[in-house]
C-alpha cells in the first residue's frame, strides 16, 4: 500500500525547513502553516510585526484556490470544464494562468498539457492503492487531452474539448509568485514561501546570505536530504516519482504521466529540480523537463536563460546543468 502523499509532503516541508532556516538571525520570525490546494503550505517571515501580512498570504492562497481548483464547483476552472463548449468569463488571474499553461504546453510539444485531468483522474494517485486502469480506459482518457482546444480571449475562455482542464501542475507556482509580490508591496523582503514543496525565497537574508534548500532523497521515508542548494530570491521546485505513487505486483506507478502512452514515465529519473526566478515557471518546467528524460531535459534547460536543473536518477546518481555549483552553490550530502 502506498504511503499517504500528504504525509510525504509534510516530510519534504520539514526537511526544507530544517535546512533553510538554520542559523537565521531573527528568532522572532513568524511561521504559519495551512492546508490549501490539496497540500500543506508553510510561510515564514522574518519580521517582528508581520502577523497581518502572513494571514493575508493564506487569504491569497484561498482566493486563488477558489479560482483555479477543478474540484471546487464554483471555481473558474470548473465553470469552464462544465460549460459544454460555451464561453466563460473568468478572473484575469485565471486567464493569465491559462495562457501560461498553454505556453508551456506548446513549448513542451504537448508533454505538459493543462487538459490532462481526464487521464490524471483515471489514475487518481492521491487515493489509489493499487488500481491500474485498463488500456481501453487510458486510450479513451488520452483521446480528450488536447491543450489546443483551450482558447483565451482577454478574460473570456472557451474550451472546445471534452476533457478536463487541470492546473495542478502550474497553479502552486503562480500562487507563490502572487504571495511574494504582495509581500514585496508591503516592504517585506525576507522570508520563505513553501507550497507543498514548491519553495520560493523572498530576497536574501538580511545579511545578504543565501537560503539553504534541501533536496529529498527519493523514496526516503524519513525525508533524508541527498543534496542542497543555496539560493537568493529564487524558486526551487521538484517533480519526483516519489511524491505520489503506488505499487502493484512489485511495479511502481507514479504520477508523472507519459502523454503519448498514458502510463507513468519510465526514463531512469527519480526527480528533476528546477531553480529560477519565477515559481510558476519552475513549477511548469519541473514536470516538462522530467518528461523529456535526462539527456534531452538537460540540453533543453541549458538553452534557457536563468534556469538551472538538478537531476536525480533511479540509482540516486546526481547530475546538473552548468550553472549549478558555480552561479548556484551546490553540495551533496555525505553518507
Amino acid at each position: 500500500m502506498k504511503k499517504s502523499w500528504i504525509s510525504r509532503i509534510i516530510i519534504i516541508s520539514l526537511c526544507i525547513s530544517l535546512l533553510s532556516f538554520t542559523g537565521c538571525k531573527n528568532a522572532s520570525g513568524i511561521t504559519k502553516q495551512g492546508f490549501y490546494l490539496d497540500t500543506v503550505i508553510s510561510i515564514t517571515l522574518y519580521s517582528d510585526d508581520a502577523e497581518e501580512q502572513i494571514d493575508k498570504c493564506f487569504k491569497i492562497a484561498e482566493k486563488y484556490e477558489n479560482y483555479f481548483s477543478n474540484t471546487i464547483a464554483e471555481s473558474d476552472i470548473s465553470k469552464i470544464n462544465n460549460a459544454n463548449h460555451q464561453p466563460v468569463k473568468v478572473h484575469k488571474e485565471t486567464a493569465e494562468l491559462l495562457n501560461k499553461g498553454i505556453y508551456y504546453s506548446e513549448l513542451s510539444g504537448g508533454k505538459f498539457d493543462i487538459t490532462v485531468g481526464s487521464l490524471s483522474n483515471l489514475w487518481d494517485f492521491d487515493n489509489n492503492t493499487g488500481n491500474v486502469p485498463s488500456d481501453d480506459q487510458i486510450s479513451q482518457a488520452l483521446s480528450v487531452v488536447d491543450y489546443s482546444k483551450v482558447h483565451v480571449d482577454g478574460t473570456t475562455v472557451t474550451y472546445s474539448g471534452d476533457g478536463i482542464i487541470d492546473l495542478g501542475g502550474i497553479a502552486k507556482g503562480y500562487i507563490a509568485d502572487e504571495i511574494k509580490s504582495y509581500l514585496n508591496s508591503e516592504g517585506i523582503t525576507e522570508g520563505m514561501i513553501n507550497l507543498g514543496g514548491n519553495v520560493l525565497c523572498v530576497g536574501p537574508k538580511e545579511d545578504n546570505s543565501s537560503y539553504n534548500i534541501g533536496l529529498q532523497e527519493p523514496f526516503s521515508d524519513d525525508g533524508s536530504v541527498i543534496a542542497s542548494v543555496k539560493v537568493k530570491d529564487q524558486s526551487v521546485v521538484t517533480s519526483g516519482t516519489y511524491q505520489r505513487y503506488f505499487k502493484k505486483d512489485g511495479k511502481l506507478y507514479h504520477h508523472i504521466l507519459d502523454l503519448s502512452s498514458g502510463y507513468p514515465i519510465d526514463n531512469g529519473l527519480s526527480s528533476v529540480t528546477i531553480i529560477t526566478d519565477s515559481s510558476v515557471d519552475a513549477d511548469a518546467l519541473s514536470t516538462t523537463v522530467f518528461t523529456m528524460g535526462p539527456e534531452d531535459g538537460k540540453d533543453f534547460v541549458e538553452g534557457l536563460d536563468n534556469v538551472e536543473a538538478i537531476f536525480i536518477t533511479t540509482s540516486n546518481e546526481i547530475f546538473y546543468t552548468s550553472g549549478i555549483g558555480t552561479t548556484i552553490p551546490f553540495e551533496k550530502t555525505a553518507k
